[in-house]
């Protein structure tokens, strides 16, 4: 378990690859399951999000800045001090195993640089050694407890704005290994039913929602089958605003996906418009993920067109245009362990520009009386309420009170748009705004 922890730190420092991506192959490819994988799992994983923990502890127990370590011996000492300070792994366990496969790979040399640096990690608990490395400021403080850079932890901040006091147990819930939400195919099997085939427990906010412990759901009949998707219920909140909004006039069933891949959102409109005999189209500029949307939507009124959704040369008049915009992903740090590590806020300069561009287009595209849903999984600031905002004034929009979409979810901010967060409804951070032209 500890080798394959450590193969996947291995890749996503060597290749910048996704841990979600590599350590479900090499669990197969292995044939490690069961109690095995969820071990390998949670060495994994937690060692991705606790990164910028970690590398402090190492450094302050080497003497030497994390980059002057040996990138091999660096992952081994990252897995150990993990297993030290946020498990209950016992430390004679933890330094031993780690020290072993240092000595394996490196030599006897190496592996007493290893045994050194994790007995001085362990002399001490993670909440001391937070004591002691923490910077002095609240939110620097925080962001160094629950593992994160500090102006992702700011971001959040602005954005819970009055209730900023939530930051702890906002960054305690992103730090947290998240629940399996699945989604039933509406039309094919209830929320009801997949939870009694799944052993799942149905969501508390989506009509379509279950949510799984853990476990692999790529194993599982109905997701084999097609009746049911991993995805998080937060997405499935989005989707289901876009067919919530009123219009004015009738629905004439013409949907768009303008940023459809991977597909997800695409497959969830694309079986809801089935029930009404509507049709979808899906935008996705990369042929790779345009596959996944086929993929996830094939059987369903749903047609792919390769293209850039700026310039999608398709025929304007779509009764509902969802643009679920490509940004930071700062909402789904949970679920992307690494992700937090590799952003950086020049990222946000430029994703804004592309999300202002994005919802322009699809304005455009959409006829008077229609609706465009404004969504990301980012709830900073620059790339929510900022972007609709700006739009806002630009255009003769009519922004929506887009807390009317969900009834029955609580506490989502004070309007008109629409914030979801870990710590208050157990989903990604989605944010969404709905705006609908004018006649």
């Amino acid at each position: 378990m500890r080798l394959v922890a450590r193969d996947v730190l291995r890749a996503v420092r060597e290749r910048d690859a996704y841990a979600n991506l590599v350590l479900p192959a090499l669990l197969r490819e292995r044939g490690i399951s069961g109690r095995d994988a969820a071990l390998a799992t949670e060495l994994t994983y937690g060692a991705c999000r606790s990164l910028g923990l970690l590398d402090a502890v190492i450094e302050a127990g080497s003497g030497r800045p994390v980059d002057e370590i040996d990138g091999g011996l660096l992952d081994v000492l990252r897995l150990g001090v993990y297993q030290l300070l946020r498990t209950r792994i016992g430390a004679h366990a933890a330094v031993d195993t780690s020290v072993a496969m240092a000595r394996n790979e490196f030599g006897q040399g190496r592996s007493g640089f290893v045994n050194a640096v994790l007995r001085r990690a362990g002399e001490k608990t993670a909440e001391q050694w937070v004591e002691q490395l923490a910077p002095a400021d609240p939110v620097g403080r925080l962001a160094f407890e629950f593992a994160h850079p500090v102006w992702i932890a700011q971001a959040f901040a602005d954005a819970l704005g009055v209730r900023a006091g939530e930051l702890g147990e906002l960054l305690a819930a992103d730090d947290a290994r998240p629940l399996v939400h699945l989604v039933a195919r509406p039309g094919e099997i209830t929320a009801e039913e997949l939870a009694l085939v799944t052993g799942g427990a149905e969501g508390k906010w989506s009509p379509y929602a279950v949510y799984l412990d853990g476990g692999d759901p790529g194993r599982l009949e109905p997701v084999r089958d097609g009746l049911a998707g991993v995805q998080d219920e937060g997405s499935q909140l989005v989707a289901l605003s876009l067919t919530r909004a009123p219009l004015d006039g009738p629905d004439g069933g013409r949907w768009l996906d303008l940023c459809a891949g991977p597909g997800g959102k695409a497959a969830f409109l694309g079986a809801l418009a089935a029930i009404d005999r509507f049709r979808v189209d899906a935008v996705e500029p990369s042929e790779h993920r345009a596959e996944l949307v086929r993929k996830s939507t094939k059987d369903l009124p749903v047609q792919v067109h390769v293209v850039d959704g700026r310039d999608s040369g398709l025929t304007p008049g779509y009764d509902r245009v969802l643009v679920d915009a490509p940004c930071t992903g700062l909402g789904a740090l949970r679920r992307r362990p690494e992700a937090r590590w590799r952003r950086t806020p020049a990222d946000v300069r430029e994703l804004v520009v592309l999300q202002r561009e994005l919802l322009a287009a699809a304005w455009d595209l959409v006829r008077p009386g229609g609706v465009v849903l404004y969504s990301t999984c980012s709830p900073h600031l620059a790339e929510t309420v900022s972007v609709v905002g700006d739009f806002v004034r630009r255009s003769a929009a009519i922004q929506l009170d887009t807390r009317a979409l969900l009834p029955g979810v609580t506490d989502i901010g004070d309007g008109p748009g629409v914030q979801l967060w870990p710590h208050r409804h157990g989903t990604d951070a989605m944010f969404m705004a709905a705006l609908r032209k004018p006649l």
